[in-house]
């Protein structure tokens, strides 16, 4: 994405006039962008055998699955109906890596049926898979390596109090299960939150899963998670990826040497592929001027991009229809029924009525986390590919949100009872 002194475009493409064209509030998504964190991730890590698997919760749209296959990407997923999603996009069942947490064990055998493979992540599934499968289904297993880094305390998994994994102070516990019905154990997984800023905190969970690694002499791969942090605003720090690449690719070719053969490195990146990519246009309805401050209020809200109230986010704001115009102080807030600040006390250029703002870094977890509270509609989608923008999701309707709903007609049901 670039900003002009006139123009905010993607790929050449004026945003104004995608805007014009499907509607708003839109998610736009810049393809060139995931395709150029796909190349960084490639290129960093090349000294060793490298699977990229997308986390797909970040943005689960079939058309993005799409795109990510079609650049030698695999896929991680959380849920049954992710992995159906990711086999209608074309992925084998080989290809998808299945991490769920405290679902129930007929999810996972409807997962299993369907071939895919499973990271085990407690105890007790490992039991089930034993007592259920014995020695004909490998499996990963997810381990909690008690590392409490990152950023906010809601996006933390690796902690010890974590619900994630199986903590690695049950490693007996692990190989007892084990070895009692002889699974086979194909790879070890953590995930230790995310907003890493630097590598030492993926050697600190390298270096738990290369001494565990000890206990299984048929890996087939070790699943380092993801966690890089994208930079929010000017100035902030994001993950080296390069001096990320050069110190676990060292330290991984070391423990490849010891473990006596080549396997495979894994990655899950969700949001560093697909953040930087999106932007959420929005139209100004109001701007509302209060003794303490200036309320700029738009057609979206906290149902559109939950991460400013759930998380603290930061999210830049652009206004792409008055780029030239003099900076104001202004908090830019959503139309929903709840305190719903998208940016508080934000340096804008002057907004009016009508004006459409750009949020950035809306490609991961904003779709996917919205909802239809207050009843309102979810927006449409559009990938920009090639300079040509694409629509990959329709607006919702009204018939949309009825679906599924049951009208009884009471007054009916009390006339024939008198």
């Amino acid at each position: 994405m670039q900003i002009d002194q006139n123009r905010y475009q993607i790929q050449g493409v004026d945003v104004l006039e995608i805007a014009r064209e499907f509607g708003l509030p839109l998610y736009v998504y810049d393809a060139e962008k995931i395709i150029e964190k796909i190349n960084t991730l490639q290129a960093a890590f090349r000294g060793v055998q490298l699977k990229i698997k997308y986390a797909a919760k970040a943005l689960t749209n079939v058309s993005i699955l799409k795109l990510m296959r079609s650049r030698g990407i695999d896929v991680e997923v959380v849920s049954i109906n992710e992995i159906r999603m990711a086999l209608l996009a074309g992925f084998e069942p080989g290809q998808i890596m299945y991490t769920p947490s405290g679902v129930s064990f007929g999810e996972i055998q409807e997962a299993l049926a369907l071939g895919v493979r499973l990271n085990v992540d407690s105890l007790p599934l490992l039991e089930f898979m034993g007592q259920t499968f014995g020695s004909t289904k490998p499996v990963g297993i997810r381990i909690n390596p008690h590392i409490a880094e990152g950023g906010n305390i809601k996006i933390q998994t690796g902690h010890k109090d974590s619900k994630f994994g199986i903590s690695m102070e049950q490693r007996s516990q692990i190989r007892a299960v084990v070895e009692r019905y002889a699974i086979p154990v194909v790879g070890l997984h953590i995930h230790t939150g995310s907003d890493f800023k630097n590598a030492d905190a993926f050697l600190k969970g390298a270096e738990v899963l290369f001494e565990l690694a000890n206990d299984y002499p048929n890996l087939e791969f070790l699943d380092f998670g993801s966690g890089f942090k994208v930079a929010y605003r000017e100035g902030d720090h994001s993950t080296d990826i390069g001096e990320l690449g050069r110190k676990v690719t060292a330290a991984f070719q070391n423990f490849c040497e010891k473990y006596g053969r080549e396997i495979d490195l894994c990655f899950e990146p969700g949001k560093f592929l697909v953040s930087e990519s999106g932007v959420l246009l929005v139209n100004v309805n109001i701007v509302k001027e209060n003794p303490s401050r200036t309320f700029v209020g738009v057609d979206s809200g906290l149902n559109h991009l939950i991460r400013p109230m759930m998380y603290d986010a930061y999210h830049e704001i652009v206004n792409v229809s008055n780029p030239t115009a003099e900076k104001q102080t202004y908090s830019v807030v959503g139309y929903i029924c709840e305190t719903d600040t998208l940016g508080w006390d934000r340096s804008l250029n002057e907004v009016r009525p009508g004006d459409v703002l750009a949020l950035k870094n809306a490609g991961a977890y904003g779709f996917s986390m919205s909802s239809n509270y207050n009843s309102r509609f979810r927006p449409a989608e559009v990938l920009v590919y090639e300079g040509k923008p694409y629509l990959i999701r329709q607006r919702e309707t009204f018939e949309d949100l009825m679906r599924g709903q049951i009208e009884v007609d009471f007054e009916e049901e009390i006339t024939v009872k008198k």
